[in-house]
């Protein structure tokens, strides 16, 4: 169906893509991986009608040598992408925003909405998702718009569909959903390319991987042949990226977190603490109540009953500044909608929780600039210069930048909410190392990830979660995948007689 030959492209003092080769058959499912920076998206650009090669030649569904002028020219070939960054419209609707410039029209060009809303309620029952489709976007959960995302791409009864990250902001059901969709497109003979850093999701749903790293290609692959830790190597030229790292923590400290019997209306009767150096995770199936906990420990969640210390001492978190002036800093599970300032610039996002510290009555930006050097280097962010705008950044850099923001701060506690959620496997690796770094020099982190490898390979303890409720608690010496499911899905009383 497609066999792109030689593609190179470059941009200024960057050569994105250096004679790449790639091809999708019909009714295959083709992934796509590498770092960020490996020109995965580089290419699907091109393919998408977004950038034009340099040099190379394109053949797709019969037709040789085409030349994709733009967007719209992809959509008419059949070429559909959902990208990682959502391009919906807050304010129109799902079926506007599905069936934008193509909205069925009566003879003097008005919009048929009867026949809108019957397509569009026709193609979010495919996709599972249960809104009315007068509903306007913004509305929508960040999960909900993806999938919306999606069904704008499947609108077009495209022949070739391209992922681009797709379950990033996805519970497990939303991609056991997005994947039977996939299955279904594949068996109708739809070609789909799909991008991802979850190697686990390459394994269940693709049939071949092909590699990139620095605008290389490494190596195509079937899935049968090949294995994570191969395409690790392949990536970034190492293993173990889930290997745990067995750290000495001092016993017997007194804790620095203290949860003593916090509820509200999801949460119930949570108790745990955190001693200095430790990292605690909290584990626990979608909606059992891990991010609740981490907001309202930093006070954006108000608490009906229970307390939170802080080496020892009750302290009232009732808002976020109570609870970054008694020592907590929290990076969200969505960085971009609530974390970073994307319109600012790496200085101004990493000063954004002292800027005190920069001057009482005007801003010192010698100052600023010369803290955020500092930390640029030392978490080795790749950005130009402090002066780049933060919404420029990969997803890696920009974790690095929200981290950059509570080590100015130096905070006691710091809760990571989904820490490598849409970072590639090499910026992994570091977010990991940095994480032990801050535990090594005393701080309790608690991290929240949904991702099992990663939970066993940077915790020391793991704290289960089960329907608002803790269902208990696991040394990393006996900490298991299995082990962990296990109290996740167990019934609240059958922990209780455990």
């Amino acid at each position: 169906m497609l066999r792109m030959t030689g593609i190179r492209k470059a941009f200024p003092g960057v050569q994105a893509l250096a004679g790449i080769d790639f091809d999708t058959q019909a009714g295959e499912v083709h992934a796509l991986v590498g770092e960020n920076g490996a020109g995965k998206s580089t290419l699907m650009h091109i393919l998408a009608g977004v950038h034009r090669p340099d040099a190379g030649r394109i053949a797709f569904n019969g037709q040789e040598g085409i030349e994709i002028s733009d967007e719209q020219h992809a959509r008419r070939l059949g070429i559909a992408i959902v990208y990682q960054e959502r391009s919906l419209f807050s304010l129109l609707s799902v079926a506007e925003n599905i069936f934008v410039n193509n909205q069925p029209v009566n003879r003097v060009g008005g919009i048929v909405r009867k026949e809108l809303y019957a397509r569009t309620t026709e193609l979010l029952d495919r996709i599972s998702v249960k809104v009315h489709p007068g509903t306007p976007v913004g509305k929508l959960s960040a999960a909900q718009q993806q999938m919306v995302e999606i069904g704008k791409a499947l609108s077009i009864n495209a022949r070739l569909v391209i992922f681009d990250e797709p379950t990033a902001a996805l519970t497990r059901t939303e991609t056991n959903v997005l994947f039977r969709v996939i299955r279904q497109l594949k068996d109708s003979g739809v070609g789909i390319v799909y991008i991802s850093h979850r190697l686990e999701e390459i394994f269940e749903i693709a049939g071949r991987v092909t590699v990139l790293k620095d605008g290389q290609y490494q190596g195509t692959l079937s899935v049968t042949d090949t294995s994570p830790a191969d395409l690790v190597m392949r990536m970034v030229g190492r293993k173990g990226l889930y290997q745990h790292v067995d750290r000495s923590i001092p016993a017997k400290l007194k804790p620095v977190l203290e949860v003593k019997g916090v509820s509200d209306g999801k949460l119930r009767d949570i108790h745990f603490s955190v001693s200095p150096g430790e990292i605690v995770a909290l584990a626990g199936l979608a909606g059992a109540g891990r991010t609740e906990l981490a907001l309202a420990i930093f006070g954006a969640r108000p608490i009906s009953s229970g307390s939170i210390a802080i080496e020892g001492k009750v302290v009232p978190v009732v808002s976020p500044r109570d609870a970054i002036a008694a020592g907590i800093g929290y990076l969200p599970e969505d960085r971009k909608e609530m974390g970073l300032f994307l319109e600012m610039n790496v200085a101004e996002n990493i000063a954004a929780a002292r800027l005190s510290y920069f001057g009482s009555w005007w801003m010192s930006r010698a100052k600023l600039f010369e803290t955020a050097r500092t930390y640029i280097g030392r978490l080795r962010i790749a950005t130009p210069d402090a002066s780049r705008t933060v919404r420029k950044l990969s997803g890696g850099n920009q974790q690095k930048v929200l981290l950059s923001r509570w080590l100015l701060r130096d905070q006691l506690v710091l809760i990571v909410d989904e820490p490598t959620r849409g970072i590639d496997v090499g910026a992994k690796a570091e977010i990991y190392a940095l994480l032990r770094d801050l535990a090594d020099q005393g701080k309790a982190v608690i991290v929240i990830s949904s991702d099992l490898p990663e939970v066993l390979a940077i915790a020391d303890r793991i704290v289960v979660m089960r329907l608002g409720r803790i269902a208990g608690e696991l040394l990393r010496a006996e900490a298991t995948e299995e082990n962990i499911m296990r109290l996740a899905s167990m019934r609240v009383e059958e922990t209780a007689c455990r």
